[in-house]
C-alpha cells in the first residue's frame, strides 16, 4: 500500500505536463500511471500541476557582511524556500585558504544549517589560497562537495583568487570532475571611492567590469577544458558576448547562472526614493541589458536567487556604498516571478539542471525511484506579496504572477499544505561522488 497518492494532477515529466497519478512510498516516488493504487492518504490535484521540488543553488543564510548579518537564518530562509516550492538550497562555506581551513569552515556551517526545514548542501569557497590546491580539492570531495566558489574581486576583504590559481583549479576540475563556480567582476575596474552612495553601485561596478572578466574566464575554461559555472550573470551584454564567442562550449563545460532580479528589474529603480532597497552585487543594469537577458534566457543554465536578505532599516541606515549591506531576499517568490515571464521553460533551470550539475542523482525530476520532492501549483493571476522570512520587504512586491504554490513535499512529506507551512527538519545532501 502506498503512503500517499496524488491523483488527477498534471505532472511535469520529460519537459511536458502529463495527466497522471503519482504514488509515494516512504521518501520516494514508487508509482506513476493512470491507475489508483491503494494508499493511506490521497491528495486530489485536480486543476493543479505538479513540478519537481525546486533547487536554489545560490543562497546566503546567516552571512556576516561586514556591518550586518543577513537576516534570514537557515530556519527562516528555509521556511521561505518551502513556501516558494524550493525543497533544496545550496549555501556557501566561509571562504578558506587551505584544506584544513576548509574542513573547519564545513563543520561550523553545518552546525548552523541543522535547523533548516528543507534539504541543504554547500559550495566550498576559496580565498587567497596558501596551501596545495590539489589537497584542497581532495578534501572538498571527501566532504561530499562538488563545487568550489571563487571570487575574482573583493581584494579589499582578502577574498580574491588570482588568475594563476583559477587556471590551476580549472585544470583540476577536469581531472577530478568538479565545477569551478566564479563570481565574475574585474577587481581593478571597481570604483571604491568611500564617498559613493549605495545607490551609485551600478556605476561603481559597471557592466564592462563583469563582461571583461567573464570572457577571460571563459577563455581559461576552453584552454584547460575545465568546468566553469559563472554565478549571477547580471548584464545582457555579458550574456550576448559569451554566446557569440563561446557558444559551442555553453552547457557543455561553461555554464551560466542568473537571478530573477536581472530579468525582472532595471537600474532606474536605484534613482527612486527607496533606491537603497535595490542594492546588491552585481547590481541592476540598464533596461537594454535587461531585455537582452530576457531575449537570451534559453542560454542560461540555472537560476539562483543570491538570497541575502536585510531589513529596510539595515539598508537605510548605511547610506554609503562602503559598509552598505549588499543583498536582497527572493527565494520565496523566484519561481512565480519568472514563470509569469517565461512560462514552463523556468522549471528545469530551477530544478533538474542544478541536480545534474551537483550530482544529486535522486533529485533530477519526477520519476520512479527519485525522492518525492514536489511542488504543487495552480494557475492564479495575482501579485507578489510580502515574504514570510525575517525581513519587511521584497523587491518583487506587486509584480504580476500567473501561478501560486499551494503545496510542497520534501521526501514524500508535506512541508507546505494549502499554503500553510508545516515545521520540518531537512537533511544535508551529499553529492554522489566516487571517493578514492
Amino acid at each position: 500500500m502506498l503512503d500517499l497518492l496524488i491523483k488527477n494532477g498534471e505532472a511535469y515529466i520529460d519537459h511536458h505536463f502529463i495527466k497522471t497519478n503519482i504514488g509515494i512510498s516512504g521518501e520516494k516516488i514508487s508509482y506513476i500511471g493512470n491507475e489508483e493504487p491503494d494508499a493511506k492518504e490521497c491528495y486530489d490535484a485536480s486543476n493543479k500541476k505538479i513540478i519537481p521540488g525546486l533547487i536554489d543553488p545560490h543562497v546566503h543564510f546567516e552571512l556576516w557582511c561586514g556591518t550586518v548579518t543577513s537576516r534570514d537564518d537557515f530556519y527562516s530562509g528555509g521556511k521561505s524556500a518551502a513556501l516558494g516550492g524550493v525543497t533544496t538550497i545550496i549555501d556557501f562555506l566561509d571562504p578558506s585558504r587551505n584544506a584544513e581551513e576548509l574542513e573547519k569552515s564545513f563543520n561550523e556551517r553545518l552546525k548552523l544549517a541543522k535547523k533548516c526545514p528543507v534539504d541543504y548542501h554547500f559550495h566550498a569557497c576559496i580565498r587567497e589560497p596558501n596551501g596545495d590546491l590539489e589537497e584542497y580539492v581532495l578534501k572538498m570531495k571527501e566532504l561530499g562537495i562538488n563545487t568550489i566558489k571563487l571570487f575574482t574581486t573583493y581584494s579589499e576583504t582578502h577574498r580574491r583568487t588570482n588568475d594563476k590559481d583559477i587556471i590551476e583549479l580549472l585544470r583540476l576540475s577536469k581531472k577530478y570532475d568538479f565545477v569551478v563556480t566564479a563570481h565574475i567582476e574585474k577587481d581593478e575596474m571597481i570604483n571604491r571611492d568611500p564617498t559613493l552612495k549605495c545607490t551609485d553601485i551600478s556605476e561603481a561596478r559597471n557592466s564592462e567590469c563583469e563582461t571583461s572578466e567573464a570572457l577571460k574566464l571563459c577563455k581559461y575554461a576552453v584552454e584547460t577544458d575545465g568546468h566553469l559555472y559563472m554565478v549571477h550573470c547580471s548584464s545582457g551584454y555579458t550574456l550576448k558576448k559569451i554566446i557569440e564567442q563561446f557558444g559551442e562550449s555553453l552547457n557543455k563545460n561553461i555554464f551560466i547562472e542568473s537571478c530573477p532580479q536581472y530579468f525582472a528589474l532595471n537600474k532606474d529603480l536605484l534613482n527612486g526614493e527607496k533606491g537603497y532597497l535595490y542594492t546588491f552585487a552585481p547590481p541592476l543594469r540598464s533596461e537594454e541589458e535587461r531585455r537582452l537577458m530576457c531575449v537570451n534566457f534559453s542560454h542560461v543554465f540555472a537560476i539562483g536567487t543570491d538570497h541575502c536578505s536585510f531589513t529596510s532599516e539595515d539598508k537605510k541606515t548605511h547610506p554609503l556604498l562602503a559598509g552598505h549591506p549588499l543583498g536582497i531576499g527572493g527565494i520565496e517568490h523566484s519561481y512565480i516571478v519568472l514563470h509569469k515571464m517565461f512560462g514552463d521553460e523556468v522549471i528545469d533551470k530551477m530544478s533538474k539542471n542544478t541536480a545534474i550539475l551537483e550530482k544529486f542523482t535522486d533529485k533530477t525530476g519526477i520519476k520512479v525511484g527519485n525522492l518525492a520532492d514536489l511542488a504543487i501549483v495552480e494557475n492564479l493571476d495575482g501579485v507578489v506579496k510580502k515574504p514570510h522570512g525575517n525581513v519587511d520587504y521584497s523587491i518583487y512586491e506587486n509584480l504580476p504572477t500567473d501561478q501560486r504554490i499551494t503545496d510542497t513535499l520534501l521526501r514524500g512529506k508535506f512541508i507546505v499544505k494549502n499554503g500553510e507551512f508545516i515545521n520540518n527538519v531537512g537533511r544535508l545532501v551529499n553529492c554522489d561522488i566516487k571517493r578514492s
